[in-house]
């Protein structure tokens, strides 16, 4: 086991090794650049020519890049042209909220998926399974900000049984040592604010993870069709094990290794940065940063947090390797 995870570890080095020269050049070949975007109405030929100067931008492109992973090495992602505040604080300040949502989207649709799937597989062509592929279907048509837009609409304005935007009342006292206002809640005693919290999350979540419910739902529901027909589960039933024994044993969990590919999958994307979920309910995570710095053409934070972004989308990718090995003993030779 400890080889395996040794081996895709070192697969990740030429992997962000490439993206990092990807997102150097791709930066750089931008319109305007980082001197005309730092310097904004001021972009004289000669400011920009001076700007250039002082921060190395005219020197030869393999020397750039060679100070930008020595700035990486040393956990230096750059400064925001727009706060003038270093990008690695703008992660630590933002990206908590991006992980709370994506999380709690992800456990609405696997508690809702999962099942669902599997009970319309179990029930092939009956009512239920018919329902939960139209429901799938729905829920990967309709747009996410159409959905959000929705769910404000009668939650919020209609009913007023959940709030519309940001993370919490303003009226709640509260402390954040985590930046995670639900955690936070709860290890500060402070239950108030942790119900708060999740009030705020609820709309965001089911916005945010109706496309990956329909998706899991759909794939649980494919695999276990594909595994309860095979032979061994076939014969654990002319055993005379029962029902429950092999649902769980064999077909669940033989089934769940394409199932863990599309959480993980999903889980990553989510992470990534939701910017149309975000910027409906004014959650200020990743994707809203991200969206506003294309806007601004703030080229530190768009280089720093989308490297970020992929840092964290191999990883989750990383972790779902490991669920393989963990789920199949067989891969973890291979």
């Amino acid at each position: 086991m400890l080889r395996f995870v040794v081996r895709r570890l070192l697969l990740l080095v030429p992997i962000l090794l490439g993206l990092s020269i990807l997102l150097f050049l791709w930066i750089r070949a931008l319109p305007g650049g980082p001197a005309a975007a730092l310097l904004g109405e001021r972009a004289t030929p000669e400011a920009i020519e001076q700007v250039e100067r002082t921060y190395g931008l005219d020197r030869p492109i393999w020397e750039q890049y060679a100070k930008y992973l020595q700035n990486l090495a040393q956990g230096d992602f750059g400064t925001s042209i727009a706060s003038r505040r270093p990008v690695t604080e703008e992660i630590q300040r933002r990206f908590p909220a991006t992980i709370e949502l994506a999380l709690s989207a992800m456990l609405f649709a696997v508690f809702l998926g999962v099942p669902l799937g599997f009970l319309a597989a179990k029930r092939y062509g009956s009512i239920l399974d018919h329902g939960s592929l139209v429901t799938s279907l729905i829920g990967i048509s309709i747009p996410v900000f159409f959905l959000a837009i929705l769910l404000k609409y009668l939650f919020a304005v209609k009913l007023g049984l959940l709030p519309t935007i940001g993370r919490q009342d303003v009226l709640i006292d509260a402390e954040h040592p985590t930046g995670f206002y639900v955690l936070d809640g709860i290890v500060t005693l402070n239950p108030e604010a942790a119900w708060d919290a999740i009030k705020h999350l609820i709309l965001p979540a089911i916005a945010l993870g109706s496309i990956p419910l329909a998706i899991v739902a759909r794939i649980t529901r494919a695999s276990v069709l594909d595994v309860q027909n095979e032979d061994y589960v076939r014969t654990a039933r002319a055993k005379g094990l029962s029902g429950g024994i092999v649902d769980r044993r064999h077909i669940f969990r033989n089934a769940m290794l394409p199932i863990a590919t599309i959480i993980g999958l999903q889980t990553g994307l989510l992470l990534s940065g939701a910017i149309l979920t975000e910027t409906v309910f004014a959650i200020p995570g990743m994707g809203t940063w991200l969206a506003e710095a294309i806007q601004d053409r703030d080229y530190p934070v768009l280089q720093g947090g989308i490297l970020f972004v992929a840092v964290v989308f191999v990883l989750v990718n990383l972790l779902v390797d490991l669920s393989y090995a963990l789920l199949d003993p067989r891969i973890r030779v291979s």
